[in-house]
C-alpha cells in the first residue's frame, strides 16, 4: 500500500465490506490538515479492485488540492463503491455506506459523485450525519461544478485567447453528464460554438437540439479544430496517444485527474497548449458545500463559485511571469498552504 504509485501520504485508507448488502467500498482520507476531509462517493463497476484503489487515492488527493487552492477549511477525501449503480444500488447498501462514514466520526464528509445522487445522500443520512446537501436549498441541482468550469474558461480565455468573451469561440466538450451538459448550456448562452461527444446518444441529441452543438464520435473529439477542449467525462484522458491529436490552445474541463501521468502536463506545454489545473476548474462542488453553511440560496452559491475565475486568473498570471505551467504554480500554492497548516498543527 505505501509503495502504491498513487499513494501520496494519505492519512488513512479504509476497506469496508457488508455481507448482508454486498457493499464493497474504499474510503480514502488524503489530508485533514485544513479541516475534515470532504469528497464524493463514486459508484462504478470497476474491472478490478486495483483500479478502484488507484481511483480513490487519486481522487482524494484531488479533493485536498481543490479545498486548498480555494482557501476552504476542508481536507480531501473520497470514497468508491464497487458495483454497477444501475443494478447493485439498494437503500440497504446505501445505509450500509452511511454506517461506514459514521464510523469515521466526522473525519470524512460524503457527497454525491459519478454513480450516486443527492437522493442517495438522503438515504445515507438515516445512518450518518456526515453528508453534503443537508439543507432543502442545497438538495436542488444547481450545476455548480459546470458554473465553476465556465468561470475558469472565461479567465483562461482572457489570458490565452485575448478576451473573456466566448462569442464564436469553438469548444469541444467531452462527456455530457452532470457537468458536461450544464456546461454546454452556459457556453451556448455566451455564444460559443459547440462540438460534443458522449457514449449516450440521448445526451448528444439533447446538446444538438438544445444548444446547436455539432455531434462527433467519442474517439474523434480529440481531433476537433477548436480553441478550447473541455474534458468532462472520466479521468486520465490526456496521455501519450491523445495529446498529439489535440487541435486546441486551451484545455479546461470538469473531469477529475485529466492527466494520465504527471509528465503529461509538460507534454501539453511543449505543444503550446495551456492546461488549467482540473482541481481548480472543477472545485465548484466543494465551494458549494462551504457556502451551504453560510447562505445556501442559489444566487449566493453561484456568486461564491465565481471566485474560481479570479483564482484561475492569478494562477495563469503567475505561470506567465515565471515560465512555469499553471499546474506547477497551483501545486506550489497548495503545498505552501498545507505546509503552513502542518506547522500550526505542530505548534498547537
Amino acid at each position: 500500500m505505501f509503495n502504491h504509485p498513487d499513494y501520496d501520504g494519505h492519512e488513512s485508507v479504509l476497506f469496508a465490506h457488508d455481507a448482508a448488502t454486498g457493499l464493497r467500498a474504499i474510503v480514502a482520507v488524503h489530508s485533514s490538515l485544513l479541516g475534515p476531509a470532504f469528497g464524493g462517493c463514486r459508484m462504478r463497476p470497476y474491472p478490478d479492485e486495483a483500479q478502484a484503489l488507484a481511483d480513490v487515492l487519486r481522487l482524494a488527493r484531488g479533493m485536498t488540492c481543490k479545498a486548498a487552492i480555494c482557501g476552504l477549511p476542508y481536507g480531501g477525501g473520497k470514497s468508491v463503491i464497487l458495483g454497477d449503480p444501475r443494478t447493485h444500488k439498494t437503500p440497504e447498501l446505501l445505509r450500509a455506506m452511511g454506517r461506514v462514514v459514521q464510523s469515521l466520526g466526522g473525519r470524512y464528509i460524503i457527497a454525491d459523485d459519478v454513480g450516486t445522487t443527492l437522493d442517495d445522500l438522503a438515504v445515507m443520512r438515516a445512518a450518518t450525519s456526515y453528508t453534503a446537501a443537508t439543507t432543502p436549498a442545497a438538495r436542488q441541482p444547481l450545476g455548480v461544478t459546470a458554473y465553476g468550469v465556465l468561470m475558469a474558461i472565461e479567465a483562461a480565455a482572457a489570458q490565452v485567447l485575448g478576451s473573456h468573451d466566448l462569442a464564436g469561440v469553438r469548444v469541444a466538450v467531452q462527456g455530457l453528464g452532470n457537468v458536461g451538459l450544464p456546461l454546454c448550456r452556459y457556453l451556448h448562452e455566451r455564444g460559443a460554438a459547440l462540438v460534443v461527444a458522449d457514449m449516450d446518444p440521448a445526451r448528444t441529441a439533447a446538446a444538438e437540439t438544445g444548444f446547436g452543438a455539432r455531434v462527433t464520435a467519442p474517439e474523434a473529439i480529440y481531433e476537433q479544430e477548436v480553441e478550447i477542449f473541455a474534458p468532462c467525462a472520466l479521468g486520465a484522458v490526456l496521455d501519450d496517444e491523445t495529446i498529439p491529436r489535440l487541435r486546441c490552445w486551451l484545455v479546461c474541463g470538469g473531469a477529475n485527474n485529466q492527466l494520465a501521468l504527471a509528465r503529461h502536463d509538460a507534454m501539453l506545454a511543449a505543444r503550446g497548449i495551456t492546461f488549467v489545473p482540473d482541481y481548480l476548474a472543477n472545485a465548484g462542488g466543494v465551494i458549494d458545500f462551504y457556502q451551504e453553511t453560510i447562505d445556501d440560496r442559489p444566487e449566493a452559491v453561484l456568486a461564491s463559485v465565481e471566485r474560481i475565475r479570479g483564482i484561475t486568473a492569478d494562477v495563469l498570471a503567475q505561470a506567465a511571469a515565471t515560465g512555469e505551467t499553471p499546474l506547477a504554480v497551483a501545486d506550489r500554492i497548495v503545498h505552501l498552504r498545507l505546509t503552513a497548516a502542518a506547522a500550526r498543527y505542530r505548534m498547537a
